[in-house]
């Protein structure tokens, strides 16, 4: 689950157990948030409709699996993009819409746009990041390859 910036002081102590439970350890099963409800003291119409409007409201980004994609035989690289600042939002959507990137991220540098494209195959990821410096704005893609994995995971206690 990614989460975004919100206002944390509007999620109410419900949707704070549910953020908790759903961020570490998502049930695997056909009716997982019945689970999550269970685990809350909740229903699981309730807790549907707690995790609907987080998304809504834009705390959740992103409800889904982690997955190792170098054993699935994927490749990834980390993307540095320096984008023209009148463009950076229209490249930023363009990059969300690719099927291999789950977020991107402007920073405040020359290279002001990050993002990690993962892809099936390096023929499929050399395609890709043409594509990606054709763009209108891009005027330069430097790729930084994964020397080292590092595991993922950060849970923020609410």
């Amino acid at each position: 689950m990614l989460m975004s910036s919100g206002n944390w002081e509007e999620l109410t102590s419900l949707d704070r157990l549910i953020l908790n439970v759903i961020q570490s350890n998502f049930p695997l099963s056909p009716r997982p948030f019945r689970i999550v409800a269970e685990k809350v003291g909740s229903t699981e119409e309730e807790v549907l409709e707690r995790v609907r409007l987080l998304k809504e409201r834009k705390i959740i980004r992103r409800l889904g699996g982690v997955f190792d994609s170098h054993k699935m035989g994927f490749v990834s690289t980390l993307v540095a993009l320096q984008v023209l600042p009148e463009r950076i939002e229209q490249v930023a959507e363009e990059i969300s819409a690719l099927p291999g990137v789950t977020h991107n991220y402007q920073r405040d540098h020359l290279f002001n746009l990050w993002f990690t494209l993962t892809c099936p195959s390096d023929e499929a990821l050399e395609k890709a990041l043409g594509a990606i410096e054709a763009l209108p704005g891009v005027i330069k893609l430097l790729r930084f390859p994964a020397l080292q994995t590092f595991k993922i995971g950060v849970n923020l206690p609410l």
